[in-house]
């Protein structure tokens, strides 16, 4: 199976401090670098997260504090990488709701401005929950057909990142056009119809603090645009004004938006709303 591919694609994975998006940090990335012609650049650094590593986290990945001593921080990597990033697409396994939200924020840290909202993101976790609800090493079995322990180490980036770049070309092949009869089973090996799937959720901002819906009228039923498709606005989706549009919130209670604006929350959260406020102060 070749991936059908009309820019690289960035297959990656993190091994990280911990699972807070804001507060953790990078320790170990990983990832490969498929061209459209089919090469394969495979990469891996360890980073210094800056913070200690916990206990549980060192007993899960193996990666220590003295290993890291030495490595770069995520700030003097981030070039590098930012680089090697440009012009391509994303994928991962649950790579949508924490690896790219952290990834990002990393960047953003970094003084960094990497837009990966103009990057297709495929996630091949999402792909298989929606075909068969299982975790990586399932996955795995069942796509290849072996068990992920005898091919790899468990939670270390390198094998995580094979086993889903192995699981992403098994799923596209399992369910090509023609092998189901149930056409909800079957994908086509297309990027865009591949990151459509994976971002079904729509979320604003990476950490679905805040949701995409239709602007409703007077009469409770969605306003249309001239062509007829259903006008979008931004809601919160979390807290006590979950449901509520955000421009809503922003002229009714400022204290909360500044709230969020100075509190422990991604950056690229923040920077959603910097954007809404902006947006609505021009008007």
């Amino acid at each position: 199976m070749k991936l059908n591919l009309t820019k690289p694609l960035i297959i990656f994975d993190l091994e990280t401090t911990g699972l807070d998006i804001a507060r953790d940090r990078i320790i170990q990335i990983s990832y490969i670098k498929v061209t459209p012609e089919g090469e394969e650049v495979r990469k891996n650094y360890y980073v210094n997260p800056g913070i200690a590593i916990p206990k549980e986290v060192i007993e899960l990945t193996h990666i220590t504090n003295e290993m890291v001593a030495n490595a770069p921080t995520f700030k003097e990597l981030a070039p590098t990488l930012a680089a090697d990033f440009e012009g391509c697409d994303f994928a991962g396994y649950n790579s949508n709701f924490f690896d790219i939200p952290l990834l990002s924020d990393e960047m953003l840290r970094a003084g960094i401005g990497f837009d990966f909202t103009k990057c297709r993101m495929i996630d091949a976790c999402t792909i298989f929950k929606k075909m068969e609800r299982r975790n990586l090493a399932a996955a795995y079995k069942f796509y290849c057909g072996r068990k992920m322990e005898d091919d790899f180490q468990a939670h270390n980036a390198m094998g995580d990142t094979e086993a889903t770049y192995r699981v992403l070309m098994g799923e596209l092949d399992m369910y090509a056009p023609g092998r189901h009869e149930d056409p909800e089973k079957q994908l086509n090996n297309d990027m865009d119809e591949l990151h459509a799937l994976c971002n079904q959720n729509g979320f604003v901002d990476f950490a679905g603090r805040m949701v995409w819906g239709p602007i409703k009228g007077p009469d409770g039923n969605p306003l249309l645009d001239a062509d007829g498709k259903e006008r979008r606005q931004e809601y919160f989706n979390f807290g006590k004004y979950k449901g509520m549009a955000v421009v809503d919130v922003i002229h009714r209670d400022p204290g909360y938006v500044s709230w969020i604006l100075g509190g422990d929350f991604t950056l690229d959260t923040k920077q959603a709303i910097t954007r809404i406020r902006l947006r609505e102060a021009r008007k």
